[in-house]
């Protein structure tokens, strides 16, 4: 659409009016008209306000529907006022805007029915998503899965105090990298944060730092009035007095109005002369209206920045705003928590003509008429198509996958080589497989994939010690062949490239199956990102390894404790722990199968999200332990699924059930054979996913209370046959309290045995007896747990 078209102009001048109006009105209809009790929104007031402007020339001109944005999380009520008005939200969702049920506080894939592409609302994540997106974006088009679809860019809306936030600049060096395409960043700059106003020339250093990451920067600072003023005799005066301005004081200005303007103006500039003759000229209305009459609050300014990018190189727009334009609340440094009052808003609407009753009404007092503003939004490009998202079909999975074979292995080796058989072959499950790691490939044992399947990259790059005949166990030649995204040592970016990845499907209509590994501490450097990822219920398959103080010559800074108890609290993402290789093979298999359910309705079965789909959390070991020798069967594979599966039937008279979880089966299976000269009929029940066990038992207990009296989960199934007074020990090599909840199923005396403090080096037998997770501490439990005579083992062994 034409920028300079003057019809069109007033037509996106009026959606303007009427976006700030309805953001306005949502705000002030949740905390005055709807009944006590609602939390009061403040901070979206004036922060919706700064950005109307620019998502109108965006949504409503410059976007097409391969286009993908990220919200900046306080314009919420200006995206839904925006698609109320595109027919993609419901009038009952504004008026219950922050209610339960309806438009959410900040826009959300999962939570929200109108069109949002990313959710936000932990600021830096929506904005650094977008750079991984675009990745994405290439790596499917490169391998020529998406071709009949058009080119997207990846947009993000940034409040510029957000970009205080220090994962936008891991994600800047991350894109530098990767040679980032397709990506716009459109900064808010209105110089004000929560609590303070931004430091002064701030925007250089943006400027800057843009550049040197290779981004166009363009800056939107002034809008035509003040263009055309700065043309004026004594123009360039005002040029340089507003350039050099602090924010602050502009700020201050902003809020007190057109006396307060014109008093220090004349006191700074007045010549008697052109600089005072331009500010005379001006009423005082006129003259608040020209000084905030910033670029980032004027269309065509606005419009002719946005048409002025002609290539696909990312590009940084620094829009010059005002927090709370059009607000009475506009400028003060306290609006964040402001809210215009009822009075206000009663003028608010008398000034642009809305009846009273007729709030709501899209078309309500536009100029335009009605027939011509619904045919212009009928052809706005960016809903030409309706709802943006698209399916993909399902990749075909395997009935099972083979355990590798081996005599003692691992499982952080068992993985390694279950991948390395997928990558031998052709299979659609091979070909969709995309993996990822912040520089440890090698060491979480991606080596043999990425030998098979290269590294991706946009333009190939080949193995300069190959090439000059250094002999070296790794291939590392990339190519838009490849299959695996090396990034750097940032654990962010894994997750938010996960994150990316795992929307593939809904984003760009192509499936991915990703597999990202990192090492089981850093798991907490990156919770933030993927929680995220996980509330965007993006699929993908994260391997952390090696994990706990099994890891025990590394010291307790790689010793991880606490990472079991993520894997269970966290949304969206189920977590095992396998002992053995043939449970991590079934659990592999099912997780790629996991990852494409997409199921309605109300969950049913033994865990919450099973038809759902999500996530998976896999907690492996560099420890070998001694491999089974048996098969797999169905019951066993489901049991394994489910979270447990008796490794050691208890008898009918059993006295002591010892419950573990991970590579501490070793230890378990010894105590479990010397207590059983004094114990009889011992059970060992090997956990594979304390996760699974909690949601189904949670599950179980609430379809009970709704009236399903005979709801039963895995783990009361498992444990029905034992009796009450015999006892429980529990044992992992993480935080105990991730088992220990196990004794309130049906009552058992519990024992529960883990790590609760950081870890130091050694060796395993000296961390295991240390933090009292080996045999002889598991014996000693078991004594506690049940009654009878001493075990005879239990000073043999301690």
């Amino acid at each position: 659409m034409a920028t300079n078209d003057a019809r069109h102009l007033k037509m996106l001048q009026a959606l303007e009016q009427k976006v700030l109006w309805l953001s306005s009105w949502t705000i002030h209809n949740a905390n005055h008209i709807r009944p006590k009790g609602t939390v009061k929104v403040g901070g979206h007031q004036a922060s919706s306000a700064s950005l109307a402007t620019l998502m109108t020339a965006l949504y409503f001109d410059v976007l097409r529907p391969a286009d993908r944005v990220a919200v900046k999380p306080h314009a919420s009520p200006v995206f839904h006022a925006i698609q109320y008005l595109l027919g993609n939200q419901a009038r009952d969702k504004l008026e219950n805007f922050r209610g339960f049920g309806g438009a959410q506080s900040y826009p959300s894939r999962t939570k929200d029915g109108d069109d949002v592409d990313f959710s936000t609302g932990s600021v830096g994540l929506g904005v650094a998503i977008t750079s991984f997106a675009s990745m994405v974006q290439d790596y499917v088009r490169l391998k020529g899965w998406s071709k009949d679809r058009p080119e997207g860019r990846m947009v993000a809306l940034v409040g510029d105090a957000e970009l205080d936030e220090g994962n936008i600049y891991e994600a800047l060096m991350e894109g530098w990298k990767h040679d980032l395409r397709n990506t716009w960043w459109v900064i808010d700059y209105n110089r004000q944060s929560l609590d303070a106003v931004a430091s002064k020339n701030l925007y250089g250093q943006f400027d800057k730092l843009f550049r040197s990451m290779g981004w166009e920067v363009i800056t939107i600072k002034y809008g035509h009035l003040l263009e055309a003023a700065f043309k004026e005799p004594g123009g360039e005066k005002l040029r340089q007095w507003i350039d050099d301005c602090p924010n602050q004081l502009y700020s201050a200005l902003t809020f007190q109005g057109g006396a307060a303007w014109r008093k220090r103006l004349l006191d700074d500039l007045g010549d008697q002369g052109p600089a005072t003759k331009l500010i005379e000229a001006r009423s005082d209305d006129e003259l608040a209206r020209l000084m905030t009459n910033l670029g980032g609050h004027d269309l065509p300014a606005v419009l002719e920045a946005f048409h002025s990018v002609d290539h696909d190189r990312p590009v940084c727009f620094i829009a010059y705003t005002v927090k709370g334009h059009g607000l009475p609340l506009a400028g003060h440094k306290d609006n964040h928590a402001g809210l215009m009052t009822p009075e206000q808003m009663e003028g608010f609407r008398a000034s642009l003509g809305i009846r009273e009753g007729h709030e709501w009404e899209p078309f309500e007092a536009m100029a335009p008429a009605r027939k011509d503003i619904e045919a212009f939004l009928k052809a706005v490009p960016f809903n030409a198509q309706g709802r943006r998202r698209y399916d993909a079909g399902r990749v075909e999975v395997p009935a099972k996958l083979a355990a590798p074979e081996g005599g003692s292995l691992s499982t952080q080796e068992g993985f390694g080589k279950i991948l390395n058989e997928i990558a031998r072959g052709n299979s659609p499950l091979a070909e969709r497989i995309v993996t990822t790691s912040p520089d440890v490939t090698v060491s979480t044992n991606l080596g043999p994939w990425v030998n098979r399947r290269g590294l991706f990259s946009r333009t190939p790059l080949a193995d300069t010690f190959r090439d000059q005949q250094v002999p070296s166990a790794q291939k590392w030649a990339m190519s838009p062949e490849g299959q695996h995204i090396e990034l750097g040592i940032a654990e962010m970016n894994l997750f938010l490239l996960l994150g990316a990845l795992g929307l593939s499907h809904s984003l760009f209509g192509e499936r991915l199956l990703p597999i990202g590994t990192l090492y089981d501490p850093f798991i907490q450097r990156g919770l933030d990102a993927l929680n995220y990822a996980c509330y965007q219920d993006a699929r993908f398959i994260l391997v952390a390894t090696p994990s706990g103080v099994t890891l025990a010559p590394e010291g307790g800074a790689h010793q991880s404790v606490s990472s079991p108890l993520i894997g269970l609290a966290q949304d969206g993402l189920a977590s095992f722990e396998p002992a053995f290789v043939d449970e991590l093979s079934t659990i592999l298999g099912w997780s790629f199968d996991y990852l494409q359910r997409d199921g309605e309705g109300e969950p049913s079965g033994p865990w919450l999200r099973d038809e759902k789909g999500g996530s998976v959390y896999l907690r492996l070991s560099t420890r070998p332990l001694e491999q089974p020798k048996r098969s797999i069967d169905t019951e066993i594979a489901a049991d394994i699924i489910n979270g447990a599966y008796w490794l050691r039937k208890p008898g009918p008279n059993c006295e002591v059930v010892i419950a573990y979880q991970g590579v501490v089966a070793e230890e378990a299976i010894a105590a479990a054979g010397l207590i059983a000269e004094d114990r009889r009929d011992v059970g060992v029940l090997a956990v594979t996913s304390a996760d699974r066990l909690s949601a189904g038992w949670h599950a179980a207990e609430r379809a009970r209370q709704e009236g399903a009296v005979n709801a039963r989960s895995h783990i009361e199934n498992l444990l029905a046959p034992i009796d009450r007074d015999s006892g429980l020990v529990t044992v992992l090599d993480g935080h105990p309290t991730t088992l220990s909840w196990l004794g309130s199923v049906r009552g058992h005396r519990v024992q529960a045995l883990g790590v609760e403090h950081f870890g130091q080096t050694g060796t395993i037998e000296d961390l295991y007896g240390h933090h009292r997770i080996d045999t002889a501490a598991i014996v000693a439990a078991a004594n506690a747990a049940s009654a009878g005579r001493p075990i005879r083992y239990l000073r043999a062994v301690t």
